[in-house]
């Protein structure tokens, strides 16, 4: 005879009564709620204005949203639907439902406050003992925006149609004034064609407008670096009366090129090179990581494809952590932010530089591999020092820690956590949406740290 457990969906209860029954005591969910539950979030509850039907607290919503990232549930409607279907976004959104437009106007209008919250949520990871500023690793990667390249429109192109649409407009208006109307097409009706083609020419308009002023801005700060090339070539010849060898600079041109671009949905978004070869509209993303608990200290989103220009700005981001939470005592980056006046600006903060001059070679002999140290130099510049630490064998054991700091975070962030476009536009918005999958990267690794403790 069949033994069956019996099946009774008129119960009265499926699930216990206490919502704080349904998941078992440690869980992502419970320590997301309850380190949320710590933080201060004046600057998001006196905003309200306490009349009218009675809103969600800023504190559920947040929770919703930090929860969803830390398990890739990224958009307001998968949150909403995840308060139906999944046990622990019912524990974190107390058994509520809130709707997909309430979690995304919240997400739009506390994006600069929950950016803020970033640092409080490192200082609960202090006070659990699981951070510990020291060694940190530098790195950046590009995330795609919500935008298609193909919606990229070049200089060149708009000034194409742009003829080509006046060309239109001037026919339709021939045609409209035409007393014989014998030769109209069939089913075309001219207002409607002439307002399509205005509205198309004012993007147009638009678009140029934006890449002309980018243009300008480009044109002035290679006009500064070109001088500042002249000027060095010309003290150079008066200290040594010959004239310098090698190419003349040449002179910026102005105005835009013709294949200066602007992306119609996001024109804050840039076209740039990807991992595995090919170009996506994306922004460039910026982490540091500490080295001894994989936790990001610091983040940014630029515009810029290179590395280079990145590190002082986040040289400065990381004096700003408050004081308790430690001080940076080494930085880790690849080669992509190898610059000597980015050695002295490491050098000039108190931070030990550990950035990568060049390509190095995947299999080096065992000569290479085991040779001695060599001698320090005598009184060396920030730039020789770091180039004599590189080539110690515990300099190479340090610069080895940063392929395995920042890259498995944005490998998690990516690859586990499925976040490899942003939802948001414009960079402001993906700076603070940045913010927030790091921060919600950072909740994921405290409770697994915390587990360890």
């Amino acid at each position: 005879m069949s033994n069956f457990r019996p099946i009774n969906r008129d119960m009265d209860f499926l699930m216990p009564p206490s919502v704080d029954e349904w998941l078992p005591q440690r869980h992502l969910a419970r320590f997301v709620a309850e380190v949320i539950e710590g933080l201060d979030l004046r600057s998001m509850t006196g905003s309200y204005r306490g009349s009218g039907e009675a809103s969600y607290h800023p504190r559920l919503l947040l929770g919703l949203i930090i929860y969803g990232y830390a398990t890739g549930v990224f958009s307001s409607r998968a949150l909403e639907r995840a308060t139906h279907d999944s046990v622990a976004f019912r524990y974190v959104a107390a058994n509520q439902h809130p709707d997909h437009d309430t979690i995304a106007t919240f997400r739009r209008r506390f994006l600069k406050q929950i950016e803020a919250l970033f640092v409080q949520v490192l200082g609960v990871a202090r006070e659990m003992g699981v951070l510990k500023l020291g060694t940190v690793a530098l790195d950046g990667t590009k995330i795609h925006a919500n935008a298609s390249r193909h919606s990229a429109l070049s200089y060149a192109h708009a000034s194409k149609i742009e003829a080509q649409l006046k060309a239109e407009v001037a026919d339709l208006l021939g045609k409209a004034e035409a007393a014989d109307q014998a030769d109209m097409p069939d089913g075309m009706q001219v207002p409607e064609e002439l307002a399509r083609r205005e509205t198309r020419l004012a993007e147009i308009a638009r678009a140029k407008a934006v890449i002309e002023a980018r243009a300008k801005e480009r044109h002035a700060r290679e006009r500064a670096a070109y001088d500042a090339r002249m000027a060095a070539r010309d003290a150079k010849a008066a200290q040594t009366g010959k004239k310098p060898g090698g190419r003349v600079p040449q002179p910026p041109a102005e105005g835009p090129l013709p294949s200066d671009q602007v992306n119609l949905t996001d024109e804050a978004s840039r076209i740039m090179p990807v991992a595995g070869g090919g170009f996506e509209q994306c922004y460039n993303a910026q982490a540091a990581v500490a080295a001894d608990s994989l936790l990001v200290v610091a983040t940014d989103v630029v515009q810029a494809p290179n590395d280079k220009q990145q590190l002082e700005p986040m040289l400065g981001k990381l004096a700003e952590l408050p004081g308790e939470l430690g001080k940076v005592g080494a930085l880790l980056a690849d080669n992509g932010y190898f610059s000597e006046a980015n050695v002295n600006a490491c050098a000039a903060t108190g931070i030990e530089p550990v950035i990568a001059m060049g390509r190095e070679a995947h299999h080096p002999s065992l000569a290479e591999r085991f040779a001695a140290d060599p001698l320090p130099p005598k009184e060396p510049t920030p730039l020789e020092a770091m180039r004599h630490r590189l080539q110690t064998k515990h300099g190479k054991a340090r610069y080895a820690l940063r392929k395995q700091t920042a890259e498995p975070v944005f490998g998690i962030i990516k690859s586990v956590l499925g976040f490899r476009q942003f939802l948001l536009r414009g960079l402001n918005k993906v700076r603070g949406e940045w913010s927030l999958v790091t921060m919600a990267w950072n909740l994921k690794r405290m409770f697994c740290l915390a587990g360890v403790n």
